[in-house]
């Protein structure tokens, strides 16, 4: 464990925000609010190497006992600018609930695991993938994406600490997704005429970023301790027992741990702050082999020149993410040279990002052979709203390039949508 913690403690910012994110993942095997305190205590300034850092975790008396005791708790204070929420009743209160009606959202002691469905606040909704769809790592559902969707009052209270709490801590610059002014586009475009793209893949992004981990957010935020829990508790969820039983065993095993549910408002921003560590040190790496490095979600991306050492790279992704808690999914690692198509997040970026050309095309005919026909013809999927639908369509194209969205903005004003 010693061999595991060391090297995350060298050349960090010696402050309790910065070394709760290193040593969040480790909280399961001991009190991290105590090391923390210990390191504090010990020295100014982070430790220059490995070594230095192994020196002083002995020297503080780490390892010892298998748990450290835990320490009276401390007064944290509150940042980024989130309310002051210094009790459950007052989280209750600003959550317009009970404090027995908020345990039950929380559900901290896993009693809905087990409880007949009305009860439960989330509803399993099965989202087919799309082809070549996740495979390998935990991911082994085949071609089915399970999407957690909270009930009304979930959902209402998860906004509430996303637009109150959440929406005040900005993840890591590298992060674009799920981010105002942020796109598939901002996340492509710097690794636009590059020698070399790589796109490494996370397998089951949200269902890994667990409640403990969660509540490490919220407790960076300032809360106390039971104020992060209660929060923690009210953006995860368990899958119920039953409802994991037609799941294999290693998937199961996943979504019955209380895990960031992928439908919840929350999930999102919350899964980039957690992400946050990942981020700084992947962003580190790819400084220091002079590369660039975005990440979409479960999307990282790098890029540089012909002579990156791709293999060595990425090895230490996939060790970097395991350290920090992710999973890489092998199966869905590409790497791309400029003199193949190089696509990230559906844009093609070997000169400037877009949408590739044949699917701009396919588009063209579609609105094309729309204004002779009549919508209704060219809608063979019978989708409920075929004009929405196109119109998404032409909003991605467009968001990499305004005059392809200009031209078939045009064509779409001559299609009679109701015939």
């Amino acid at each position: 464990m010693i061999g595991r913690i060391a090297p995350r403690l060298v050349d960090l910012p010696w402050t309790g925000v910065e070394l709760g994110e290193a040593l969040g993942p480790f909280d399961r095997w001991f009190d991290v609010e105590t090391l923390i305190t210990r390191l504090s205590d010990a020295v100014r300034d982070a430790p220059d190497s490995v070594e230095a850092a192994v020196e002083l975790l002995e020297g503080i008396g780490y390892p010892g006992l298998p748990f450290i005791p835990t320490p009276p708790p401390r007064i944290r204070p509150y940042r980024f600018g989130v309310p002051e929420i210094a009790t459950p009743a007052d989280l209750a209160t600003s959550l317009d609930v009970t404090v027995p009606e908020l345990d039950w959202f929380a559900d901290l002691g896993g009693w809905l695991r087990r409880a007949a469905p009305p009860l439960r606040h989330y509803r399993a909704v099965e989202v087919p993938k799309k082809a070549g769809g996740k495979a390998g790592g935990r991911s082994d559902l085949g071609n089915i994406r399970i999407l957690e969707v909270p009930k009304p009052r979930m959902r209402e209270m998860q906004r509430r600490v996303l637009h109150r709490i959440v929406d005040h801590v900005e993840p890591h610059s590298a992060a674009h997704g799920f981010r105002a002014g942020r796109s598939a586009v901002t996340f492509a475009r710097p690794h636009e005429q590059q020698d070399v793209v790589v796109r490494v893949d996370l397998a089951d992004f949200f269902a890994t970023v667990t409640a403990p981990r969660v509540r490490v957010v919220f407790e960076a935020c300032g809360y106390p301790s039971k104020v992060a829990a209660l929060l923690a508790g009210i953006c995860t969820t368990a899958m119920p027992v039953d409802e994991a039983t037609r799941l294999t065993t290693r998937r199961a095993a996943v979504m019955r741990t209380p895990h960031l549910p992928q439908g919840a408002p929350t999930s999102p921003a919350l899964a980039n702050l957690v992400a946050r560590g990942l981020d700084r040190r992947v962003a580190g790496l790819a400084r220091a082999r002079g590369l660039t490095y975005t990440r979409y979600a479960d999307d990282l991306a790098l890029s540089g020149p012909s002579s990156t050492d791709v293999g060595t790279l990425l090895w230490a992704l996939e060790h970097i993410a395991l350290d920090e808690g992710f999973e890489v999914n092998a199966a869905k690692t590409h790497v791309r040279r400029s003199h193949t198509r190089q696509t990230l997040a559906g844009l093609v970026v070997n000169s400037s990002a877009a949408v590739p050309r044949d699917r701009y095309d396919d588009l063209r005919a579609l609105l094309h052979n729309a204004a002779r026909t009549g919508a209704a013809a060219q809608n063979r999927d019978e989708l409920p709203d075929f004009r929405a639908h196109v119109y998404g369509l032409i909003a991605w194209v467009g968001e990499s390039s305004p005059a392809r969205r200009a031209r078939l903005q045009g064509m779409a004003a001559s299609v009679d949508w109701d015939a």
